[in-house]
């Protein structure tokens, strides 16, 4: 099974993609995690794209559509399918996947976009906190540490916020992001792909809803 899961910051992908992951064989992969096993590998566009990271520049498009052809393209994915997330981000690298992934004889499943309403995604995001220590991510009154200001992973007692998750910069960072999904979304639906799950719900409620349209 090959799964695009989709949604804005703040929606709860991270939380339900590890949930998925836990629950089914199919091969997590974000776009970090194939530019590094790229790099690692020195693949030779894995040392493209390392040119461009050691510079602190953005992958070009076709070196990032080509690697994610490459990982999608190799054996334990081929045999188990995959979870997608962090892309595509445009609707080129939506069109790309399409034709890549019919390149390697692979196709999508499902694409499942996890839909909040934009002022709790605000108030979701304005209230994250990151562990300094490992990066473990809480959220002040939604997901915050079992033991108050301590860290569940890594024991560590100092916390902070991103800078882009401060009130007055997260409206409008859901803004332009809500305009550049819209016509990602609007091409899934148009080939029938698309499930919207409404984010608003408890955790275990939006898992459930994405168990069911997996299946058991």
């Amino acid at each position: 099974m090959n799964i695009l899961l989709m949604g804005l910051p703040g929606a709860g992908k991270g939380t339900q993609s590890e949930m998925i992951a836990n629950d089914y064989d199919m091969i997590h992969i974000s776009t970090g995690d194939i530019f590094r096993k790229a790099i690692k590998d020195e693949t030779p566009l894995g040392l493209e794209a390392k040119r461009y990271t050691d510079n602190g520049d953005l992958v070009p498009d076709d070196i990032t559509n080509g690697l994610v052809k490459e990982r999608l393209a190799e054996a334990d994915v081929q045999a188990n399918g995959f979870l997608l997330d962090g892309y595509p981000r445009t609707i080129a690298q939506a069109e790309a996947l399409d034709a890549n992934l019919a390149d390697i004889d692979s196709n999508l499943d499902h694409v499942i976009y996890i839909e909040v309403d934009a002022d709790i995604l605000k108030e979701r995001l304005s209230g994250r906190i990151m562990c300094s220590n490992c990066g473990a991510t809480y959220h002040k009154v939604y997901n915050p540490p079992k033991v108050s200001g301590v860290c569940d992973v890594c024991g560590h007692t100092e916390f902070h916020q991103r800078e882009d998750d401060t009130p007055e910069k997260v409206g409008h960072r859901i803004q332009l992001q809500m305009d550049s999904i819209r016509p990602i979304l609007e091409h899934y639906e148009a080939a029938n792909l698309l499930t919207k799950i409404n984010g608003d719900q408890a955790i275990e409620t939006v898992y459930r809803e994405i168990r069911n349209i997996l299946g058991e």
